[in-house]
């Protein structure tokens, strides 16, 4: 091979490195970009459900006033708090990133821990219907607003957090994005996904015979039979 067919060949293969570079670099910034969209949705979601957990305690301050009110209500609410409070994402500095949409586990355990709370919530709001002075009360009217509007974010910004999730992990997955992903180590691993409350597709029981349960009625003779 002659001096100017080596000069070529090196040539080509710098040319090469360089496109090979350039596409690594846009493939990996376009990733960078979806990254930070589900970072910003995903704190979304969690002011979303910091300001519920934040409302919880003057509600609760508030039903406790009304005489009477079912202590069992009251408690389940109030433990099913505590618990969202153990499985809450920290924090960390201004700007740090959360670690929940990249752990299916941890993601699991901070969802079903909502779910339980939201459970308790709807289960306490039932019970008021029992209370006239609660149902006039303004403080409680007023907080039982804030907590339907915040009901309300949190199932819009968790469909959100779903659809930028989606778009991030079909860009992750496909090839050969999939190549700068993996090259990248764990940090652009697909994301975990809100799933539906187990059994949210059936309308709950509501019994309101709160007094004791009337006894089965009897059952019914069997007819007599010929001798």
């Amino acid at each position: 091979m002659g001096k100017y067919g080596l000069l070529g060949c090196v040539g080509a293969l710098i040319l090469a490195v360089l496109i090979f570079g350039g596409w690594f670099i846009g493939v990996r910034n376009h990733i960078v970009a979806l990254d930070q969209q589900v970072q910003a949705q995903w704190a979304q979601v969690e002011k979303d459900y910091q300001r519920r957990f934040d409302l919880i305690p003057n509600l609760v301050r508030t039903v406790q006033g009304a005489a009477n009110f079912e202590k069992s209500t009251l408690e389940a609410v109030i433990n099913a708090r505590s618990r969202v409070g153990q499985v809450q994402a920290p924090t960390g500095a201004p700007g740090a990133q959360s670690n929940l949409p990249n752990d299916p586990n941890a993601m699991a355990q901070f969802a079903g821990a909502q779910e339980n709370l939201t459970g308790a919530l709807s289960r306490l709001l039932v019970v008021v219907e029992r209370y006239p002075d609660l149902k006039s009360n303004q403080n409680f009217l007023e907080l039982q607003s804030q907590l339907e509007g915040t009901e309300n974010r949190i199932a819009v910004e968790r469909k959100r957090y779903n659809d930028v999730a989606q778009t991030f992990n079909t860009a992750v997955l496909q090839f050969p994005a999939s190549i700068v992903a993996g090259m990248s180590g764990d940090r652009f691993k697909p994301k975990a996904y809100f799933q539906g409350a187990k059994g949210s597709s059936q309308a709950p029981e509501v019994n309101f015979n709160f007094g004791n349960t009337p006894a089965s009625p009897a059952p019914a003779p069997a007819p007599a039979t010929g001798t």
